[in-house]
């Protein structure tokens, strides 16, 4: 899962703790880490949902303004089967 810096940095300083990701196939599970840029990430719960119930909490949690915000950013996203909300959180320098 590729995350962008700006976002990696509000992950790391607790700014944002749940990330969205439409894809063909999951590539992080429950559980797991990631090692970023910025240290390892622990993958805390992934939920497949669909995009039309991304909540106002949620998508603020997520770094977005509003829901209105979310919706124009994944209409940049590519397509994808699967649809997950995901909670991050830092673990520290990897």
């Amino acid at each position: 899962m590729l995350l962008k810096r700006e976002l990696l940095e509000e992950i790391k300083a607790g700014k944002v703790d749940v990330v969205f990701r439409r894809w063909s196939r999951p590539s992080v599970k429950p559980g797991g880490t990631l090692k970023t840029k910025v240290g390892l990430l622990a993958i805390k719960a992934m939920d497949e949902m669909s995009p039309d119930d991304v909540s106002e909490t949620d998508a603020k949690r997520a770094g977005f303004a509003d829901v209105a915000g979310f919706r124009k950013w994944l209409d940049t996203m590519k397509a994808g089967e699967y649809f997950h909300r995901i909670e991050v959180g830092y673990l520290g320098e990897s």
